[in-house]
């Protein structure tokens, strides 16, 4: 007999519909064929031990199964579920009346038992796509898929359940969550706050800056000056999420398993820091199974690279497409695919390899070869897609030991999110533009023309410095977002000279 049971395979960020086909018949031969990977065609023992724990017999018969478009790689553990019922349907032990309205994924233990998959939520769509009256996943999964609304989500925690379902001897009661409610409440929880920051105004006023047009910002100082420290403290003053910016984000994390247990959206925006160590392939994304990198894994939020100079050349050159273009396409013999990368970049650095050139107290012990050496690991053209750079300097022991506060994260956030509204009225017509740093030339021309004394202020700058034109795009969106944040309508000669002040990589200005 044949039995079909409707699953989804993940590709990208988001997922398609794969019909698992499985047919029993004479013979003693088990085929799996579909383009499944390692981990697919490994469930063949699980799927027969979970069946006989479950109170049947796996048949000792011919069964092929195929999933379905034959095509498309199958990959992860996520089919063993389907396929379990699939076996049962076809010998007629579980009643196939409902397969057709209902999706299901999950992996199966030896004992049965169901375990949590990757990619819920794309599934979920899928699921809701197809219009289905429901979808059975493993109970860890539940919380995350059932953030899609017009969707009843069922989480199960073995495969009797699932056959007790399905053979009418048991219902299964959908996960319910107000998606709204939730999204809301947990916004505004940060474990770090910039009123523990003592002094550092500087730095707190560019990322204020930063954070308002959505800038990429590399911090120069000595070691201990508080660089890694206030960079933490971003996401704080960073505008929330919208609940669309939600979904996108949550969907990233889901396919690539990185969402805690019990999640139902990410409400922060997503913070990594990964070690210079890391990989060209784990920063952008890829390997053998297609995976999202870090800079996906930080859309919509913060990448923080500390130590920049300590990363490979060749990590750092991947970032300088999917800055511009604020994804990135991998395309490999087998696969090609396409993720989100809108991220703000955060880098720290020291300012030669012992770390205090320019230090007040400390003496440096670098040559002129060894501190230009040292800058010369970051790339003239990575820099340029970089629009503030920022000296730290240390904090002095009067501002160490005050015991009063400085301004919170809060107050800070109230200002970029009153600037962030600006910039969404101004580009509400611009599709894929949201915030300054996204501005393309035409749009610079439009809505970041200087007055007459700031252009030519700007003019001077430019040709004592030799700046790219690039460079010269990036000051006319700092100086638009310090407008915006004095609620002006032009960019005046001093929103200039401050954005200007930000490019302290540019030679002496």
């Amino acid at each position: 007999m044949l039995c079909k049971v409707i699953g989804a395979a993940v590709q990208g960020i988001d997922a398609i519909k794969v019909d698992i086909e499985v047919s029993v018949d004479w013979g003693s031969n088990f085929v799996l064929v579909g383009l499944p990977d390692t981990a697919v065609k490994e469930s063949a023992e699980r799927v027969r031990c979970a069946i006989n724990e479950a109170g049947h017999e796996f048949p000792r018969k011919n069964v092929v199964i195929n999933l379905s478009p034959a095509d498309v790689k199958k990959e992860g553990t996520s089919y063993d579920l389907p396929m379990a019922v699939g076996v049962l349907g076809a010998e007629e032990k579980v009643s196939t009346e409902k397969l057709d309205r209902y999706m299901l994924m999950g992996e199966l233990s030896l004992d049965g038992t169901l375990r949590a998959v990757k990619g819920a939520l794309p599934m979920a769509i899928v699921a809701r796509s197809l219009k289905l009256d429901g979808f059975i996943l493993p109970r860890a999964n539940a919380l995350e898929a059932a953030v899609v609304n017009n969707l009843n989500v069922y989480g199960v925690d073995t495969l009797q359940d699932v056959i007790a379902f399905l053979n009418n001897e048991k219902q299964l009661e959908p996960t319910v969550v107000d998606t709204r409610a939730e999204f809301a409440r947990a916004q505004g929880s940060f474990p770090y706050d910039f009123d523990e920051v003592k002094g550092q105004e500087n730095v707190k006023r560019a990322f204020e800056v930063a954070c308002a047009g959505g800038h990429n910002i590399i911090l120069i100082g000595s070691p201990g000056s508080g660089k890694s420290m206030m960079a933490k403290r971003l996401p704080s003053i960073m505008p929330p999420l919208s609940l669309n910016e939600a979904l996108e984000t949550t969907k990233i994390h889901s396919v690539a398993g990185k969402l805690p247990g019990g999640t139902t959206l990410m409400s922060t925006r997503p913070y990594r820091a990964p070690h210079h160590t890391i990989s060209q392939v784990a920063l952008v994304g890829g390997g053998t199974y297609p995976c999202p990198g870090e800079i996906s894994l930080a859309h919509n939020g913060i990448l923080f690279l500390d130590e920049l100079p300590e990363f490979t050349r060749s990590a750092l050159e991947v970032m300088r497409q999917p800055l511009e273009d604020r994804h990135v396409s991998i395309s490999r013999a087998k696969y090609a695919v396409d993720y989100p990368a809108s991220f703000m970049l955060v880098a720290s650095m020291n300012p030669c390899p012992c770390g205090y050139y320019g230090h007040p107290t400390k003496r440096c012990v670098c040559n002129e070869y060894q501190r230009h050496h040292y800058m010369g690991k970051i790339s003239g053209p990575l820099l340029d897609r970089i629009d503030l750079h920022v000296n730290v300097q240390p904090v002095e022991f009067e501002q160490i030991s005050s015991k009063e506060k400085g301004e919170s994260s809060a107050a800070i956030r109230q200002r970029v999110v009153a600037a962030r509204a600006i910039q969404n009225e101004r580009f509400s017509a611009y599709k894929g533009v949201h915030c300054n740093a996204q501005m393309t030339p035409s749009l610079i021309h439009e809505f970041a023309e200087p007055d007459a004394a700031g252009l030519q202020h700007l003019r001077n700058a430019m040709t004592r410095s030799g700046m790219s034109a690039r460079a010269y795009d990036r000051i006319l969106k700092v100086a638009r977002t310090i407008a915006d944040l004095e609620a002006s309508p032009r960019v005046l000669q001093h929103h200039i000279m401050e954005a200007i002040s930000y490019r302290n990589l540019d030679r002496n200005i």
